[in-house]
């Protein structure tokens, strides 16, 4: 006997078996489709997913890019684990990624709010706060690099010396090179952020904050209240983007310390940059990759399980 959940059911699956079907597929443009994405594979496939492909092979071999190379196995995550420098580097990079979140994370979000409430010369101070970007990083870092100069006629020097304060060591000591490389780093890629931030806040709705005033709320009521819940999704996507980014630092300590003093510097793609440049004639290409997929697997795991904890939090 056939019901009507049946009858009812059979045409949806009968346009589902012909929607699958290839000659459908064909009618229906499916390969005019594919000729246009062709191009686009055949760009993502040779410059991106193959490099990607041959470095997780490069990872279990040894190799110096000039002799055939060697099947190795496991050895190279081994000697990477068993490296010392190794785990000096996963905890420096740890600790520029929390000096980042807990100096980095709040100041974009602090300035746009601040300038959300400017009424003159808004477009001003969105093309200052974002002038830092425009800047190549290189020569950002080179002139950041003279600001620190630690002698008493420094740059910074100079101003601390105004509220008598002692001259400070800056990137040439270990207990500062951290933070110091850390504001070096927020000052430069705080401003793209800043006018995401801004760009959100102005699909906030004027009633809400309206409504806010008229019971009483203050000035951080409303931001507290209305503002923040209203940027929980972008707050939540840069924050993992701000750690993805503090996990692969290099500029910074590349060309600020070269790693020092005294490997206080040195992070993860610092160390990679070492195994696969200067450990050895020809390059441990092998180690470098092997800790270059260690790396990339972590961020994903993090990325995966963030996103399943924040999409609740983001959809409330």
């Amino acid at each position: 006997m056939t019901t009507s959940t049946d009858v009812r059911a059979t045409p949806a699956r009968e346009r589902q078996k012909r929607r699958h079907n290839p000659i459908t597929w064909v009618q229906r443009g499916g390969l005019t489709t594919l000729l246009f994405l062709l191009p686009l594979l055949i760009v993502f496939g040779v410059f991106s997913w193959s490099p990607i492909v041959q470095a997780v092979v490069m990872s279990f071999q040894k190799t110096n890019l000039v002799t055939p190379p060697t099947f190795v196995g496991w050895d190279n995550f081994v000697a990477v684990f068993n490296d010392p420098l190794f785990w000096i580097a996963v905890r420096n990079t740890a600790y520029f990624a929390f000096l980042a979140v807990l100096i980095g994370y709040p100041v974009p979000l602090i300035v746009a709010v601040l300038m959300s409430e400017v009424r003159r010369f808004k477009g001003l101070f969105s093309v200052l706060a974002y002038l830092p970007v425009v800047i190549l990083p290189v020569v950002s870092v080179l002139l950041w690099k003279i600001f620190y100069d630690a002698s008493p006629t420094g740059v910074f020097n100079t101003i601390l010396g105004w509220f008598h304060i002692p001259p400070q060591p800056w990137i040439q000591d270990a207990a500062t090179a951290m933070p110091s490389l850390v504001l070096q780093a927020t000052w430069a890629g705080a401003g793209g952020t800043i006018i995401i931030y801004l760009a959100a806040m102005t699909s906030v709705a004027p009633e809400l904050y309206d409504a806010a005033e008229v019971d009483g709320a203050s000035l951080w009521g409303k931001i507290w209240h209305v503002t923040l819940p209203q940027l929980r999704g972008i707050l939540f996507i840069t924050f993992i983007l701000q750690i993805i980014a503090t996990a692969q630092v290099f500029l910074q300590p590349y060309l600020f310390t070269g790693g020092g003093p005294a490997n206080s510097t040195t992070t993860i793609l610092l160390l990679i940059y070492q195994y696969a440049f200067t450990n050895s004639l020809g390059g441990a290409y092998g180690q470098a990759t092997a800790l270059s997929l260690m790396l990339a697997v972590f961020l994903a795991v993090l990325s995966i399980v963030y996103f399943r904890l924040t999409a609740r939090w983001s959809d409330n």
